[in-house]
């Protein structure tokens, strides 16, 4: 019974680390944390002005697509990034960096369920609409990118360039 209760305890605390490992800072394109500070910025302050972007998601043809798919941003800018999914699939946005997204993509071919609803991520069903506020804090380009399988490569990808 003893070894049965340490094997059991074991294997929780895998599972747990596991899951926290995945969806911790830094991790496969997930951000947790008010302030916490990325390579790509930091979740904005919805209290503090912001330039408004639109951003839609759909799909056409085949193919998928962020409309735009290249933002221009200024160090150290907010911007709140305002989508709407006008696709008949559920389509998500993922702010990273080109290297997190791409391993993150990875994740998802495994568990292709998992639901982003982070500080630099958020899944939209049909027709449904939601908002990122971002921070900017370094210059780079840096990628959004759909990570539910198959719409990245369907090109459901874009850049964010800061200048």
């Amino acid at each position: 019974m003893r070894i049965r209760l340490i094997s059991l305890s074991a294997i929780a605390a895998l599972a747990l680390s596991t899951g926290i490992g995945l969806a911790g800072p830094g991790g496969a394109g997930h951000s947790h944390g008010a302030a916490e500070e990325t390579a790509y910025g930091k979740p904005g302050d919805a209290k503090k002005p912001a330039r408004l972007v639109q951003v839609t998601m759909s799909e056409r043809d085949g193919k998928m697509a962020f409309i735009p798919d290249r933002i221009e941003v200024r160090r150290g800018e907010q911007i709140k990034l305002v989508m709407r999914n006008n696709g008949e699939l559920d389509h998500e946005l993922v702010l990273a960096t080109l290297e997190e997204n791409l391993k993150h993509a990875i994740e998802m071919q495994k568990n292709p369920d998992m639901e982003h609803d982070d500080p630099n991520a958020k899944r939209l069903m049909p027709k449904k609409t939601g908002e990122i506020v971002w921070q900017f804090t370094k210059v780079g380009e840096f990628d959004f990118s759909c990570l539910i399988p198959g719409h990245r490569e369907a090109g459901m990808t874009g850049k964010i360039i800061v200048k």
